[in-house]
């Protein structure tokens, strides 16, 4: 396992890494958990990405369980949490990023997480009803607090971002080092076009989400939606249409004959293409199986192997399927 520099900070996370939406609450208990967060970590990974809304707080439940029965030194892996969409539909506790939600939120994580402390703590989506003025101080307080280490961003636009960022500089505050937007082969405008002037501009990291498109590019939804999918999760009907796509799918079956000359899964092709972009820190992973952990771990053999001349063959498959 290779490790990365969080943008321009000083913290190293491991290039893959571990994600909870959808699987801890949903797919995976606090003991199937436990066994795949060491998996994990016995692969190398040392950041596990979490949020106050997953599973309505039991992700962060399962997973804090999960990781003070380990008892792994604390200095030794990285946890993240995210804030924005709330628990409970009631003024300044459901999406907001005000001052009075924000530092409400981050104690009830760290109860939820058991811990003192987050490392990377982000604000989940942009609240067009509060100043991005408090949000910053708020966040920058929060650390300040010892609350968490770092603070960004998560699927905000870049003029949002910078304009954090600039708020921060102005008064001397904390200022944010990370955003997480969704990349992978099918949803890359943002990662590689509107952030752009950002990662050297003010030293921008990505922890990036979905680099499998939800399963679309492991290739189970070629034949339709497996009972098992988390498209038949109830409350998930929206992505059903999306993985059921036929002309991405057919995109899938044409990258599944790269992959075979690699000798490796589309999905492994998919995760390696991502980590051989040098402004993504880290790739959060998904698995509802420890087999799963083990097989997504594997791409990070197959991305040394990708050259620029298959690079552009994959890009020739892709061709406008991407957004």
């Amino acid at each position: 396992m290779d490790y990365r520099r969080l943008g321009r900070s000083g913290l190293q996370v491991s290039e893959l890494s571990i994600g909870s939406w959808v699987t801890y609450g949903n797919q995976v208990d606090h003991r199937a958990a436990r066994e795949s967060l060491a998996a994990a970590r016995d692969a190398g990974v040392n950041f596990f990405d979490n949020a106050e809304a997953y599973a309505g707080g039991k992700s962060e439940e399962i997973m804090g369980h999960a990781l003070k029965e380990l008892g792994w030194s604390r200095v030794s892996y990285v946890v993240s949490t995210k804030f924005f969409w709330g628990l409970t539909e009631a003024p300044n506790q459901y999406h907001t990023l005000n001052r009075k939600y924000l530092l409400n939120a981050i104690d009830h994580s760290l109860k939820r997480l058991q811990l003192d402390y987050v490392d990377l703590a982000f604000c989940h989506r942009p609240d067009p009803n509060t100043p991005i003025e408090e949000t910053v101080w708020a966040m920058s307080d929060m650390i300040t607090r010892g609350k968490a280490l770092y603070w960004g961003t998560s699927e905000w636009s870049a003029d949002e971002i910078r304009a954090a960022y600039e708020i921060a500089e102005r008064h001397h505050l904390h200022k944010p080092v990370m955003e997480q937007p969704q990349y992978n082969l099918f949803h890359r405008k943002r990662v590689e076009q509107e952030y752009k002037r950002l990662y050297e501009d003010i030293g921008l990291g990505l922890t990036t989400w979905s680099p499998l498109a939800s399963g679309l590019l492991t290739g189970k939804y070629r034949d339709g939606v497996p009972a098992d999918s988390r498209a038949q999760l109830q409350g998930y009907d929206w992505l059903r249409q999306h993985l059921t796509d036929p002309g991405r799918n057919n995109v899938v079956g044409q990258l599944g004959e790269i992959a075979d000359e690699l000798g490796c899964t589309v999905g492994q092709l998919a995760i390696a293409w991502i980590l051989k972009n040098p402004h993504v820190s880290t790739v959060i992973t998904g698995a509802s199986r420890v087999e799963q952990i083990a097989e997504n771990m594997r791409s990070a053999e197959f991305a040394t192997r990708i050259t620029p001349e298959l690079k552009q063959r994959i890009e020739e498959i892709i061709g406008d399927a991407h957004e």
